[in-house]
């Protein structure tokens, strides 16, 4: 099967990053150009991921193929001596070494990588974010918005510009490097990486504890209604402060459409404005920057129409935890709803998941699973930071992964060892990924799920992805001794690290760097723990659930439970004269893992919420 697995997971691992986009993005809304940057960066980072396993079982095979030719090569350089190396090497018919079934050939995969690397790293650096001033332009035509975006990006390009000119004056100051290609490819991935590995360090220290919390949490029903009535409190705020920046947003272009007559050479603009937002054209003020006004039109929409679908599923969560909490003093072992689904129940749920089942699963089961995962992961955590603060360490092997790794090496159980890999990048990629996926920079970068992420966020999280997982993969070869710069070990190399070039040229970097910030794990997994980045945020003026004993938390927490009461009241209310519900239940969509989750398919176009909106005003 002579690069056939490598072809197979080329075609497969396509679909991963689709359906993510798919949930996230918007396919008939966005630019084309903004879901096509935003899918390659994904796609090529989820490469790396997946095919470095396929590398690594490659690289133990050659290893084994060189380490059988050494006593063969000895033996017959000289004949005299074939009985004092007999006695080092017993055995005169080397191990069989078994072909992996993955097994890639010579000068694929250094192509491979070559292609791969740095073309995520020009759309890191170079594309993405031209392509994030452009998609958040206001402009009216390509032009415009073209040079909208060159002028944002003009500090950003110049400071990479600076960041070069300073790394050739620092290579030309230093006779012992010569100033060749290779060295300066070198150079520019160290610095890359480098960049990678400091966010990494910060947002894996992070994941490796909260991961495990959130499923232990999970397993609490009193602690995720307590915190979902939080949410609801700060989500009604955020929910009144989006219609306000509509109301101001709309009236701004309702006043420079009543001022701008149809004969003024920017009719056209303001007739582009009123397609967007599909309102009339008696809306109406005066004269400001279109360019400015129909950002801000396009800003508040997006906002607008995300937090009315976060509310939407907010209470669909708030619904059922309530129904769950209820129901575990039920002694029928019946799941009672509060309230009837406006949707006749599938073949699934009518045979399969009946009221007792679904009971036994939302009142027993799905706690003590959701308890059983996190002390799993709580586990590879502790396997997770133990490694990285030992990894360095060749003469003892005090990395666990590099231990197993070693273990079934010598068996070549290469299976095993594609498993093992993949498990541990998997570990490490979701406590990097989903910090990134949940992180929330005030309302500039927010990934939010069912079609409601803006292109400037879809694009920023393609350039933390093509930052984050080069570094996250040599890190994690480190962790299994494979990467030779770190190790110091006499092997051969993944094809891989053959791409990165060879970091002892930067030997401050190799075994200084590379090595010791790792151990900063530690610190924040500590902090993580005892909570004190929601602390201070708290301090900020940035509410953040803490627990019920702090008053701001009681506060907020009582606040949205009355909001909860009011809404349950109208839901009774309409069920009674029979009006249908507007929004879907859905039985099992609530976890403390689903900060950002809002309805399937609730807004078909982020603009239509306008309609509606200028139908009540």
């Amino acid at each position: 099967m002579s690069g056939g697995a490598l072809g197979i997971e080329i075609v497969l691992v396509f679909f991963l990053p689709l359906f993510l986009l798919h949930r996230y993005g918007h396919f008939r809304k966005q630019h084309p150009l903004v879901l096509f940057g935003t899918l390659l960066s994904w796609y090529l980072c989820f490469l790396i991921v997946f095919i470095l396993p396929l590398d690594v079982s490659t690289t133990i095979y050659n290893q084994c193929k060189i380490d059988n030719e050494k006593p063969r090569s000895l033996t017959s350089s000289d004949p005299s001596n074939q009985t004092s190396n007999s006695s080092v090497f017993p055995t005169s018919t080397p191990k069989v070494c078994h072909k992996p079934w993955s097994y890639i050939p010579d000068g694929i995969l250094p192509v491979f990588w070559r292609v791969v690397y740095w073309t995520s790293q020009c759309l890191t650096w170079l594309l993405l974010p031209f392509m994030q001033s452009y998609a958040s332009s206001g402009g009216f035509s390509i032009p415009g918005k073209i040079k909208t975006a060159l002028i944002e990006n003009a500090i950003y390009y110049g400071t990479y510009l600076v960041i070069f000119c300073s790394l050739l004056i620092y290579l030309a100051a230093h006779p012992q490097w010569q100033l060749t290609w290779q060295g300066l490819q070198t150079i520019s991935i160290a610095a890359a990486n480098t960049w990678g590995l400091f966010l990494l360090v910060l947002l894996l220290g992070y994941g490796l504890v909260e991961i495990p919390c959130l499923y232990w949490n999970s397993s609490r029903h009193g602690y995720l209604l307590a915190k979902t009535y939080f949410k609801a409190a700060k989500l009604s705020k955020e929910k009144s402060d989006a219609e306000e920046n509509m109301d101001d947003a709309m009236e701004e272009v309702a006043n420079v459409n009543e001022s701008i007559g149809y004969g003024h050479p920017l009719r056209i603009s303001i007739d582009t404005i009123l397609r967007k937002v599909r309102m009339s054209e008696q809306m109406s003020r005066s004269g400001v920057i279109l360019v400015l006004c129909v950002g801000q039109v396009i800003c508040a929409g997006q906002r607008h129409s995300q937090t009315q679908v976060q509310w939407a599923i907010l209470l669909e969560e708030a619904f059922h935890l309530e129904d769950v909490c209820k129901n575990e003093t039920n002694t029928s072992h019946q799941f009672v709803h509060s309230f009837l689904s406006s949707q006749p129940p599938g073949w699934l749920g009518k045979y399969l998941y009946t009221p007792t089942i679904e009971w036994y699963w939302e009142c027993v089961l799905r706690q003590w699973c959701y308890r059983m995962l996190a002390l799993l992961l709580s586990l590879l955590s502790v396997a997770v930071v133990w490694s990285e603060c030992t990894f360095f360490s060749t003469h003892p092997v005090l990395s666990l992964f590099a231990i197993f790794i070693q273990l079934a090496e010598s068996d070549y159980n290469y299976l095993y060892i594609e498993m093992a890999c993949f498990l541990t990048i998997l570990f490490l990629c979701v406590c990097v990924y989903s910090t990134v996926f949940r992180i929330r920079v005030f309302n500039y970068y927010y990934l939010v799920p069912h079609h409601q992420t803006d292109a400037y966020s879809l694009l920023f999280s393609g350039m933390l992805f093509c930052r984050l997982t080069p570094p996250l993969c040599l890190n994690f070869l480190g962790l299994i001794h494979m990467d030779a710069s770190i190790s110091h070990q006499q092997r051969i190399e993944t094809a891989y690290t053959t791409i990165m070039g060879s970091m002892r040229l930067l030997s401050f970097i190799a075994d200084g760097f590379y090595i010791y910030y790792p151990m900063l794990i530690v610190l924040l997994c500590i902090a993580t723990y005892c909570s004190l980045g929601t602390r201070c945020l708290n301090l900020l003026g940035f509410p953040q659930y803490i627990s019920q004993s702090d008053d701001l938390t009681s506060e907020l927490v009582e606040e949205g439970r009355e909001l909860i009461r009011r809404v349950t009241v109208f839901q009774g209310w309409r069920e009674r004269y029979g009006e249908q519900r507007n929004v879907r239940r859905s039985r099992n969509g609530y976890s403390e893992l689903k900060d950002n989750d809002s309805p399937s398919d609730n807004s078909d176009s982020e603009y239509d919420v306008y309609d509606h909106h200028f139908q009540q005003t």
